[in-house]
């Protein structure tokens, strides 16, 4: 095929741009176009159709491109065509499908033409100058990303949050221009509940995100997984790695979401196989009230589920019968218990006998635990360090190579690391410990006040405790609480 503009009678226009592009350079759909109308009216080429663009020129899956070429297939038996661009990167960045697609084009008897690049096919010569002006636009979309990575690689390392602000944060930028990223409630509140849940290792991820969202928290299973493994959240910022350093972590300039100690025991827990031990908790970390209450038509027990409505999903308390018409909804019932558990007094009497039981149970207990794991936790470090030291002796007596100690030396480095960080992690708890010793003092409030804020196992150990007695049919709430005699001593209701 010649390229020749004096012999087009027609051609279809097909102008592109980036939105990075147009936000940059004002590169615009309308330049483009109202220079290619300009240039067919000159040359007397009659427009057959406009295709704007925008989208990027990486391939050839671009919506408008499609839409041309089927375009171009619907007359299987049309005359030679002619697509008419500005530049040869509006039509590609990519050399290998530019001429992929050229060879396509020439099958359905087709031709392409930059207007400001012209080139005749006819002279073997201008081959050389169209590959030259197909890898041009390769060659600066690979400097243009390069230079990208690498001021992406700077922001991290100065311990700045570099593109899109992940999930609880949102993106600002300062009186210089500068980006940053600070926490987006009630999203924050989420992520920092959610890692709270993890770290108690009695939930798997996908019960803890289920909790999340019922609360009101919007996040995929893939975007909640990820956050979960992501040291941004304590503070730390990662340095990928390159071909010259490898990957760094530095304390970052944003607010953290939890503190390291708290993340590095959620990730414990995923890398561990404590997750595989951890307590079996069935579909009633949804509906607490499950397996509480009867039905009152036929005095059976409720069952629950959830329904789909047209924006989210309901929860319901319903009857396990078909035949049976009870079904209330679980939002309403849990409301007007927790508001009843609110009434709930301790008896003036209790309040010195409670305030021992709490600074037993949240210190002396707590703090005994703790020193127990902080033993043995020292002595796995003792043990690891006698190991290395006999793989230094090893090596010094020549019983093993280079590449084997290295091997060892690494694989008991990683493990002293872990213990240390564990070890770093009790010695804060016991800290805190100490320095709350004389703070267990009852004030005269609720002491069901934190019911709402407790995880579904202390939430059902309540309900085990204050079962909630009848649903009225009227009102579709719970009356009252059944609380045996034993309690009504301790408790005002």
């Amino acid at each position: 095929m010649n390229f020749n503009f004096s012999i087009m009678k027609s051609a279809y226009i097909y102008v592109r741009v980036s939105t990075d592009e147009q936000k940059k350079t004002g590169y615009s759909l309308i330049e483009q176009e109202a220079r290619l109308l300009e240039h067919c009216e000159t040359n007397h080429i009659k427009v057959k159709g406009i295709f704007r663009e925008d989208h990027s020129a990486k391939d050839f899956n671009r919506p408008e491109w499609n839409k041309l070429i089927k375009t171009i297939k619907q007359n299987r038996r049309h005359p030679p065509e002619n697509i008419l661009f500005l530049n040869w990167d509006r039509f590609s960045r990519n050399i290998q499908y530019a001429y992929e697609m050229l060879g396509a084009l020439k099958r359905l008897n087709v031709q392409a033409m930059a207007i400001n690049q012209p080139i005749d096919i006819g002279i073997p010569e201008s081959i050389i100058v169209l590959a030259i002006n197909l890898s041009m636009p390769e060659a600066e979309n690979t400097r243009r990303s390069i230079n990208c990575s690498d001021g992406m690689r700077r922001a991290r390392k100065m311990g700045r949050w570099p593109g899109k602000a992940p999930v609880g944060y949102t993106n600002k930028t300062d009186l210089d221009g500068r980006k940053f990223i600070v926490p987006k409630h009630p999203e924050a509140d989420h992520v920092r509940w959610s890692f709270e849940q993890m770290a108690k290792g009695i939930y798997t991820i996908n019960q803890v995100r289920r909790m999340a969202c019922r609360n009101g928290f919007q996040c995929s299973h893939n975007n909640f997984w990820k956050f979960l493994h992501n040291p941004m959240y304590c503070g730390i910022v990662t340095v990928p790695a390159n071909k010259s350093e490898e990957m760094q972590m530095v304390k970052g300039v944003h607010q953290p979401l939890v503190s390291e100690s708290l993340f590095q025991d959620v990730q414990r827990l995923l890398k561990s196989r404590e997750r595989q031990f951890r307590k079996k908790i069935s579909l009633n970390y949804l509906f607490p009230l499950r397996g509480y209450l009867t039905c009152p038509y036929c005095n059976r027990p409720l069952s629950s589920s959830f329904s789909q409505g047209k924006t989210k999903k309901y929860g319901y308390y319903h009857c396990s019968t078909s035949k049976c018409k009870g079904r209330f909804g679980s939002d309403k019932l849990e409301e007007t218990y927790e508001e009843l558990l609110k009434k709930i007094r301790l008896r003036p009497e209790t309040y010195d006998l409670f305030d021992r039981i709490l600074e037993d149970e949240n210190i002396f207990t707590a703090r005994r635990k703790h020193l127990d794991t902080q033993k043995s936790v020292l002595n796995e470090i003792s043990k690891q360090e006698m190991l290395l030291a006999k793989a230094r002796h090893l090596r010094v007596t020549e019983k093993i190579d280079d590449d084997d100690f290295n091997g060892l030396k690494q694989d008991y480095k990683e493990n002293l690391d872990s213990l240390n960080d564990r070890l770093t992690w009790l010695n804060s708890i016991l800290d805190d410990t100490n320095n709350h010793e004389s703070e267990w003092i009852y004030t005269d409030s609720n002491v069901f006040q934190s019911y709402k804020h407790q995880d579904i196992a202390n939430k059902r150990f309540m309900i085990e405790l204050l079962r909630p007695s009848y649903i009225n049919l009227n009102k579709g709430n719970i009356e009252s609480l059944k609380i045996n005699k034993a309690l009504s001593k301790i408790f005002e209701y």
